[in-house]
């Protein structure tokens, strides 16, 4: 469509080539072009060439340039759609999607069949999942161009996403009917086995089987094709046709448990027996497979299981596999079972000291030494599963002296002591791991986590150095790589030591790396559908929709709600800043000699980091300038732990991490105590209720959660101010959460419930005290809390460290003595623990210092 500002030809043909250069990414000539036109007096205020040039100074990293010259080219020519279309385009680079589509819109208004217009809309319509508008605008694109692939693909894939089938599958059949496939045409086999998924999706079992029985010569993904069929016949209960199908996958796999699983489902055996037999003619059909001989062990039971397990033991004892304990740790559930491989394992260790065999009846050959080797290796990692540490380190210390060089003892010794509370030793252990192969990056990266968990933040860096690029800081490298587990096991330690602007910076890093993560699906809306990987493309959809329901996003946003929320309740000064340094007993001229000292240390640590960045910023810039020169988004804001630590709003920090929580972890009751902690802060009583109803349906007996339902209570008979119409919800709702009983009364109860839960004691016992804090439930309350009988559940390190800390926090007032006291019961326990060793000379405030 032609402007409504027309160039003469000389200034078109040079409108042209700033078009050509852009497209070539030849950002320099482009703007040479741009000065000609805008050089002529007559043309000075030309709109598209200004936008043009808006556009090119954006790719070269100039922005406030690039979006003045693209809005005076607006203004001079409102009706332009290039105009129009290169904001829409600046919009976009900066992730200001609505407003892109907005600009999108427009240009259409004025060129509604400028296909590049519409396929850059619909790119973002789908990266908004704004599903509507995405299959409108592949509407118009298939009505322009129905001779295209992807016009049918993205029209089908619209209607696909929004549930309509039966019009995905029209619109995919009468494109199939116009393709002519080649022979091993992998593109058209993608196409008909996504046909095929959204039959499945719609519930049309019986056209999905006979699709693939139509097209099965035409499909390349042989794989894909069994597994779908044996699991369509599966739901139509075809249990012989689909039995034969899985007999085929697990001819062609039978490593693969889930094939098992389904071929049980087909033929289903009566009895425990028949099981057992499906096994054993497979077992001999694969005499070296593993999973025939492991699956077993699931579900025999006591001789048939401890014969099974026999087998299986010494097999794996003898050729020395090393995750034979995590092979079998799913068996951990079932106290029998785990007796049974004690007895077992116990018999060889006792025969193969005595004669060198599993059975000193046994007539076979005597056993080579790796054998015993290898027995305690299983034999530590039961026993540290049992928390029976000291056992555990009889064996690996038994091991280490028959094989003193090898790495894995050093490492199941490491993981022994970390378990057992002595991080410290654990990381001593793992370096010499390390120190044993320094070539493998496996325990390099093993080693700098347990350095992590030791607080040792510089040393866990150095460590990763080895393995990071050359002239990076190793941080900074890791960062780049989008290294989480490095970041939340930072994040951690930071909040540890309490460097809370340093952790708060880890948790801002891994929240960019996903907002990254989503918006680098960007890429792959066109090409999957260039490519025909449709299935694939759905699956990354569908990913992206709940991506931060991620492990490392739940453990990133908890600890940053958790320094957050105690930042809202302990602001810091500037005077924090020297509250590490002991300063108390200085003379007013040391003093000033330590300040002195500190400056010049701060100087010079940043002196040579900014060296460092400038040289990095120098080889990111020769990088780009060999590359293309584009910026791949808008420029973050520097995360500077210094100011992350005296946010101005807290809660509503804690609050953007606690929204991705609340729509994908609502599963799990930390979500909901986080959501209560921050909107009781905040004086929100509805908002309170609401967290503390959804952690009822998932368990209303949990402690952090019971302390929330009384402590609600407790607040909501205080009679603040509160609107009528929210006392009428509150009462109603707060009817059906405590059926009328008072605090005491709920308190009483629950105790009654669970008397033999530590954790759940020591809740019970919090409240008692906070609803009366008189000397006599002083006693009974800290009786109740510290009690460790055998017959109490939960009775863990982790959990006495919760206990020993409520005490010490002052959650039942002052009682130093009672602390020490259970310190040194845990230490009968937990003997390795540093919490639980009481410092000579110890201040109640430094009873913690040894480490939890």
């Amino acid at each position: 469509m032609p402007t409504s500002n027309p160039l003469p030809p000389k200034e078109n043909a040079l409108f042209k080539r700033i078009l050509k250069c852009y497209e070539q990414k030849q950002y320099k000539n482009g703007l040479k072009f741009a000065k000609q036109i805008l050089g002529n007096s007559k043309f000075a205020e030309h709109g598209e060439t200004l936008a043009m040039k808006g556009l090119t100074l954006n790719c070269l990293g100039k922005k406030e340039e690039a979006y003045e010259h693209v809005r005076r080219g607006l203004r001079n020519d409102l009706k332009s759609h290039v105009c129009w279309h290169v904001y829409g385009l600046l919009q976009r680079s900066d992730r200001k999607y609505d407003e892109a589509i907005k600009a999108y819109r427009n240009a259409l208004r004025w060129d509604k069949d400028n296909l590049q217009i519409l396929r850059d809309l619909s790119l973002l319509q789908i990266q908004m999942r704004d599903l509507e508008g995405y299959r409108e605008t592949r509407y118009q694109l298939l009505v322009l161009r129905p001779g295209q692939r992807a016009s049918w693909i993205g029209y089908a894939m619209a209607y696909h996403l929004l549930e309509d089938y039966d019009m995905a599958l029209n619109v995919l059949e009468e494109f199939r009917k116009t393709q002519m496939p080649k022979s091993l045409d992998y593109e058209h086999s993608e196409l008909l086995m996504y046909q095929n998924l959204i039959m499945r999706e719609a519930g049309m079992i019986d056209e999905a089987i006979n699709h693939l029985q139509r097209y099965d010569k035409q499909i390349v993904d042989r794989l894909a094709v069994e597994e779908t069929k044996a699991e369509l016949l599966l739901q139509k209960e075809k249990t012989g046709l689909a039995g034969d199908v899985y007999r085929g996958l697990i001819n062609r796999n039978p490593e693969n448990w889930a094939y098992y699983t389904g071929l049980e489902e087909a033929t289903k055996p009566s009895s425990e027996e028949d099981r057992l037999k499906l096994y054993k003619d497979i077992e001999q059909l694969f005499p070296r497979a593993s999973a025939p001989r492991r699956l077993p062990l699931n579900f025999a039971e006591g001789s048939a299981f401890r014969s099974l397990a026999d087998t299986f033991l010494r097999r794996a004892l003898q050729k020395g596999v090393p995750p034979l304990f995590i092979t079998l740790k799913r068996l951990y559930k079932d106290p029998k079972k785990i007796e049974i491989i004690e007895d077992l394992v116990l018999g060889y260790v006792n025969c193969l000291k005595q004669c060198g065999k599993f059975d000193s009846s046994d007539t076979a050959e005597v056993e080579p030494p790796t054998t015993i080797l290898w027995v305690y290796y299983f034999l530590a990692s039961h026993y540290d599963y049992k928390q029976e540490t000291l056992k555990a380190l009889e064996y690996v210390n038994l091991a280490l002296d028959h094989t003193p060089l090898l790495i894995e003892l050093y490492v199941l010794k490491a993981k022994i002591y970390k378990h057992a509370g002595d991080v410290e030793e654990a990381v001593r252990l793992m370096d010499e791991a390390q120190s044993l192969d320094t070539a493998d990056r496996y325990i390099n990266s093993k080693c700098a986590k347990y350095m992590l968990k030791g607080n040792l933040v510089q040393e866990a860096a150095d460590m990763c150095s080895k393995f990071t690029r050359e002239g990076v800081p190793a941080v900074d490298n890791l960062n780049e790589m989008q290294c989480m587990w490095f970041q939340t096991e930072a994040a951690e330690a930071y909040k540890r030591m309490g460097k809370w602007g340093e952790a708060l910076k880890k948790c801002h890093e891994i929240d960019r790396h996903f907002t990254e993560i989503i918006e680098d699906q960007f890429d792959f809306h066109t090409y999957c559908m260039r490519k025909m990987t449709l299935r694939a493309y759905i699956g990354l959809l569908r990913l992206e929709d709940k991506l931060r329901n991620h492990q490392f996003y739940f453990k990133a946003a908890m600890t940053a709600i958790e320094i957050y929320l105690h930042l809202h309740d302990h602001p810091l000064s500037d005077s924090d800043q020297d509250k590490n340094q002991d300063t108390e007993n200085l003379s007013p001229s040391e003093l000033k000699k330590l300040r002195n000292k500190q400056r010049k240390a701060a100087k010079k640590a940043q002196q040579a980091q900014e060296k460092q960045k400038a040289e990095h910023d120098k080889k990111e810039a020769a990088v780009k300038k060999q590359g293309d020169g584009e910026l791949d988004g808008p420029k973050e804001e520097e995360l500077l732990p210094e100011k992350l630590a005296r946010p101005e709003e807290p809660l509503e920090q804690c609050i953007r991490f606690l929204k991705p929580l609340q729509t994908f972890t609502s599963d799990r009751i930390e979500t909901h105590v986080s959501a209560y902690e921050i909107y009781s802060r905040k004086g929100k009583p509805l908002l309170m209720l609401q967290a503390l109803k959804r952690g009822c349906q998932i368990n209303k007996d949990h402690p952090q959660i019971h302390v929330c339902k009384i402590r609600f209570l407790l607040t909501m008979n205080k009679k603040g101010e509160v609107s009528e119409s929210v006392q009428k919800v509150l009462k109603q709702e707060m009817d059906k959460l405590y059926f009328g009983k008072d605090a005491k009364t709920l308190n009483s109860e629950f105790m009654d419930r669970n008397n033999n839960s530590i954790l759940h004691r020591l809740a019970g016992a919090r409240i008692m005290y906070e609803l009366d804090p008189t000397p006599e439930v002083q006693k009974k309350s800290l009786e109740i809390a510290t009690s460790l009988s055998d017959s109490y559940t939960g009775i863990t390190r982790l959990n006495c460290i919760e206990v020993l800390e409520a005490i010490c926090r002052g959650d039942f007032g002052s009682c130093v003595s009672v602390a020490q006291d259970y310190q040194t019961k845990c230490h009968r326990l937990f003997p390795l623990c540093p919490s639980f060793i009481i410092p000579a000379n110890s201040h109640p405030d430094q009873i913690l210092a040894n480490g939890s």
